[in-house]
């Protein structure tokens, strides 16, 4: 099938490091990219494991026209997904001769290493272990539907519901089919952190959003009201773009910018399925957006999310194995960009209030990027201090950095996160705002000269 070949072509790429599963399955000709997204990284998540029980089975050497990372794909389906989708095509009989083999082998792996659960076979140190743990967090949709509903039809298919999340621990403590809601999003619900929901009715229906609940707080911080108008200026692949239309109910309008056509082509599809009719696709450069173009005069609130290392990513040790930090040279340019697209926000004239935020975990493109920024424009805006009970904050590398939020799987059982919150300062309402920021041209008066007498 396709899927098989497509899922094995993006496994090889990613081995000899010719890019993430991201950009690789968004560089395929596969149209689902969901669907292929989802089986790359459970089959790379078992790697390990399918390896053992591969070779263990012999199964390389009896089928030697087999390619190993086909095999590889092909015997997670077997084992460990949800079976050959499609009917399996002509690999179905070929791994229905050595299924016995292959199902005795990974029994036997279970009781080498004393575990009775699939997941359980997963290699973790301390780091993949706390990724390990972070849950599932699915974000209701709340232009299609409403939490209630959500969680009734959940309960109907035997999920039991533990109501609000006091803490972290009682999101740690999640197992089977508990399931509870966020302490902090109102419309978040939080699963096991092994829970798949990519096949669910309500998904696919877009009811609900599998979107991770740090990569939720850029849409929630901006907090646009009803018939705001909203750039979104680095969109794709459209998330945060349908949670800036659910929180501001379908009313007013966001213009959203990316460069990579395929991408833009797949948010449509997401935001079509969303049921989100405020938005405004174009495939174009944010940077060359002009600030003073009359469409965008009413534009009170920006989330600029820039292309960034992806360091802080769930799925980085699967995408990049054995990949550290991202070379000087790559977060150089990355960083450039980053703040030339920070301060190319900053200078639209009616911009209110802007979220800033990367998947990244460097200092280079969080803190770093925001302090220059600011300086850039000294006086005109602010940092605004945001959740002051969030446990992990900006690194202290200037004054104010504690004002941003960082997210890790270990102190906040999230993917690794940064967000700065910015705001206009506010100037005295005798005082427009186009004369408050304009530069003082006018010259001083003269002295008056004291009369003689």
């Amino acid at each position: 099938m396709a899927l098989y070949a497509a899922a094995a072509s993006v496994l090889a790429g990613v081995e000899n490091r010719q890019g993430s599963i991201k950009g690789l399955v968004y560089s395929s000709s596969f149209q689902n990219v969901k669907q292929l997204y989802a089986l790359v990284c459970e089959t790379q998540r078992y790697s390990a494991v399918l390896d053992a029980v591969i070779a263990s089975a012999g199964l390389l050497r009896s089928e030697k026209k087999l390619r190993p990372h086909l095999a590889k794909v092909l015997v997670y389906e077997l084992l460990l997904g949800k079976g050959f989708r499609g009917g399996g095509g002509r690999w179905k009989p070929l791994l229905g001769r050595h299924q016995a083999r292959l199902k005795a082998e990974l029994a036997r792996l279970k009781v080498h290493r004393g575990v009775s659960r699939n997941e359980d076979l997963l290699d973790v140190g301390t780091k993949s272990e706390s990724v390990s743990q972070v849950p599932r967090f699915v974000r209701v949709n709340t232009l299609k539907t409403c939490s209630d509903d959500v969680v009734d039809y959940f309960k109907r298919q035997g999920f039991s519901y533990q109501g609000r999340a006091s803490s972290l621990d009682d999101l740690r403590a999640l197992k089977g089919k508990h399931f509870l809601l966020d302490p902090l999003l109102p419309e978040l619900l939080v699963f096991p952190a092994q829970t798949d929901l990519h096949e669910h009715p309500l998904y696919r229906a877009g009811h609900f959003i599998l979107q991770d609940k740090a990569s939720c707080l850029p849409a929630m911080l901006l907090a646009p009201p009803p018939g705001s108008h909203v750039i979104d200026a680095c969109a794709a692949p459209g998330n945060k773009t349908s949670h800036l239309a659910a929180l501001m109910k379908n009313q007013g309008k966001i213009f959203a910018f990316d460069l990579d056509a395929k991408r833009l082509a797949f948010m449509a599809t997401l935001l079509a399925r969303a049921g989100v009719s405020c938005c405004e696709l174009a495939e174009k450069d944010f940077l060359a957006v002009s600030p003073s173009d009359p469409r965008y005069r009413q534009v009170h609130y920006i989330l600029l999310d820039p292309s960034c290392s992806g360091s802080g990513m769930l799925t980085r040790q699967l995408e990049e194995p054995g990949a550290g930090t991202p070379s000087k040279e790559r977060l150089c340019a990355l960083a450039g960009f980053q703040q030339r697209a920070l301060c190319h926000a900053l200078s639209f004239p009616s911009l209110q209030r802007l979220v800033y935020s990367t998947c990244s975990l460097c200092q280079e493109e969080n803190e770093e990027v925001v302090r220059d920024a600011l300086q850039q424009n000294p006086g005109a805006f602010r940092l605004v201090p945001v959740l002051p009970s969030w446990p992990h904050r900006g690194l202290g590398t200037f004054p104010g950095a504690e004002h941003c939020l960082r997210a890790s799987p270990e102190t906040t059982l999230t993917g690794g996160f940064f967000i700065a919150v910015i705001e206009r300062v506010e100037v005295p309402s005798s005082v427009s705002q186009a004369e408050a920021l304009a530069p003082d041209l006018t010259p001083s008066p003269a002295p008056k000269r004291k009369k003689r007498r």
